[in-house]
């Protein structure tokens, strides 16, 4: 479903009648499935249409929303924290994004916007959040570019790719332990970092509050934080920043 911005535009350029636009937005906001109630005005509102949340969810619960707004006009439908086993038995069809644990259904969108997303991890450990930012970003619209394992114990790993960095228009940096990797990055780049503190480290690092709070106190202007492991968040954001203006 177009949002509300484009049917407007649609009208003005004589592409849509008013009564066809009238519809579209007189659409029923929700579908009452009785353990869900799909959003099909959130594309129209936000920009980006429902996601569904895998995790909790049964394989039939999940077949049920993504029936629901796919009939409804939603033209792709992401579902997050998706399992291996949960996904071999949904009955609708899918692309499975396995690292990221996320799943597709409909149509898999072109680019939209102009810049590029670079994420980033410290680890190779930090994969699954950083591949669950990265085909976020990508089934947003965005193009991406990986850097991955330049963490600051190697800091000339990070270093010798200074240019995917200064080229990008935002950057995700994911990392546990420490979290030192979005400061660095934050010092020396001039677009927004968006920072995912991930729950990889040792007992002290409280699964991940170590790392979250230590890019929350980042002393580098113009860096953000997302929760935990929340590389969903940190993909939609960087999206909605890239697409500004584009």
């Amino acid at each position: 479903m177009s949002n509300a911005k484009d049917i407007l535009d649609k009208v003005a350029k004589g592409e849509m009648t008013p009564e066809e636009a009238e519809l579209q937005l007189r659409m029923k906001p929700f579908v009452d499935l009785g353990f869900a109630k799909p959003d099909l005005h959130r594309g129209m509102r936000q920009g980006v249409p429902e996601v569904i949340f895998g995790q909790g969810k049964t394989p039939e619960q999940i077949d049920a929303i993504t029936a629901s707004l796919l009939e409804g006009g939603q033209g792709t439908v992401l579902i997050t924290r998706l399992s291996a086993e949960k996904a071999a038995e949904l009955k609708t069809p899918i692309k499975y994004y396995d690292v990221a644990r996320i799943g597709v259904a409909g149509v898999i969108p072109e680019p939209s916007a102009k810049g590029t997303i670079v994420i980033a991890t410290g680890g190779t450990s930090d994969l699954p959040v950083a591949e669950e930012a990265a085909v976020t970003v990508e089934l947003l619209g965005n193009r991406v570019e990986r850097v991955y394992d330049v963490g600051v114990a190697g800091l000339h790993r990070l270093l010798a790719q200074k240019e995917k960095f200064m080229s990008a228009s935002v950057i995700i940096a994911v990392a546990g332990m420490e979290g030192a990797l979005a400061s660095v990055i934050g010092g020396l780049v001039d677009c927004p970092v968006i920072a995912v503190p991930t729950s990889v480290g040792y007992g002290a690092s409280f699964e991940g509050l170590s790392a979250l709070l230590s890019m929350m106190n980042s002393c580098a202007s113009g860096v953000t934080v997302v929760n935990i492991d929340n590389g969903f968040g940190a993909g939609y954001s960087a999206s909605m920043i890239n697409h500004i203006g584009g």
